[in-house]
């Protein structure tokens, strides 16, 4: 203990929310010291790794023939191991370089829904990317602990967070989970739907980044009292020829009505099958909302008009689920019983 606190730059505890669409990575002493895309490109003959986060997220839908640019994990869960492994591992380097004598103890959040054989693929990419210690801890459960809820108390909490492949709502109370419900719509869902009605509708072909901007700017769940409106532009699918066009905020929350209301329906459905006593608590408290699809625009609104809950969105959702897991290292005798592996 006292060569850890004499020599704490040779090894750093660290906190990762190993999210679909972005990864962050939280030191109890630095905070939040990485954020970036969770996007691997990768050269097609050889299977080299050309970039990570950022830059690799820059290369979606503008590789030539030779090069991928992918997102190694669909729907919260790791669909490439290997891929995901060198990911994990180029973060991991990257946050603590120059501090490789002691290797990193490393919390995880990883959805309800995972199974023992996602577990092991997370737990072996940690591994194997240059940690000694792996604990995982569910999504709603860190969220819950970011914001500050009181989790350890008789009490009952709602947490619904919206990353990029899934949607985690959560009842919680003494520690532990009451009643959880994974649903793989989210975010990633969202930009589908917006890039397949642009193709249906207007004819026009977008791409994946061009999809989320439009979404970040013109989403809305309900209508908010504003018009919002923007350009888009892709390829005419008649012609192939450069198009751009004017839309609305209607026309956007007309394209993502199909997963907004998965998740609407996944909360209400939630409050149905969890116990009486904690709805109460629940009705007394309100819903937290957290994960980058809080910042949808009028999503808390339109929550709130369909369970008649107070709906409290986190100051900062998008680091909500870091912050949590990161505490369990700040404070691991009030927190230690939430790691689930």
């Amino acid at each position: 203990m006292i060569f850890r606190r004499l020599f704490g730059f040779l090894g750093k505890d660290l906190a990762m929310d190993l999210g679909t669409a972005n990864t962050l990575l939280y030191t109890p002493k630095d905070g939040i010291i990485l954020n970036e895309p969770s996007v691997v490109a990768i050269d097609a003959h050889d299977g080299s790794i050309i970039a990570v986060g950022k830059e690799a997220k820059d290369f979606l839908g503008r590789t030539p023939e030779r090069i991928r640019a992918i997102r190694p994990l669909k729907d919260g869960v790791i669909a490439d191991f290997e891929v995901t492994k060198e990911m994990i591992s180029f973060f991991i380097k990257k946050a603590i370089t120059g501090m490789s004598l002691i290797k990193p103890r490393i919390v995880i959040c990883v959805p309800t829904g995972i199974t023992q054989v996602e577990k092991r693929a997370v737990i072996e990419s940690a591994l194997q990317a240059g940690s000694r210690e792996v604990k995982l801890v569910e999504e709603p459960m860190a969220a819950a602990i970011g914001a500050g809820l009181p989790i350890e108390e008789p009490v009952g909490n709602m947490v619904v967070d919206i990353g990029g492949g899934t949607t985690e709502v959560a009842v919680i109370s003494l520690s532990a989970v009451a009643y959880a419900e994974s649903v793989r719509v989210a975010g990633d869902e969202m930009n589908d739907a917006i890039q397949r009605y642009f193709q249906d509708t207007h004819q026009l072909l977008i791409g994946e980044n061009m999809a989320e901007r439009v979404k970040m700017t013109l989403g809305t769940a309900m209508p908010i009292g504003e018009q919002l409106q923007g350009e888009v532009s892709g390829k005419n699918l008649v012609n192939g020829t450069p198009k751009s066009i004017l839309v609305t905020d209607a026309e956007i929350r007309e394209a993502i009505s199909e997963p907004v209301s998965h998740i609407v329906t996944a909360v209400r459905r939630s409050l149905e099958k969890t116990p009486p006593e904690l709805v109460g608590d629940i009705a007394r408290n309100g819903l937290l909302l957290a994960g980058g699809g809080a910042l949808l625009k009028g999503l808390d609104q339109l929550i709130s008009q369909e369970t008649n809950l107070n709906v409290i969105v986190d100051e900062e959702p998008l680091s909500t689920v870091v912050r949590g897991t990161g505490r369990t290292l700040d404070v691991p005798k009030l927190y230690g019983k939430v790691y689930i592996n």
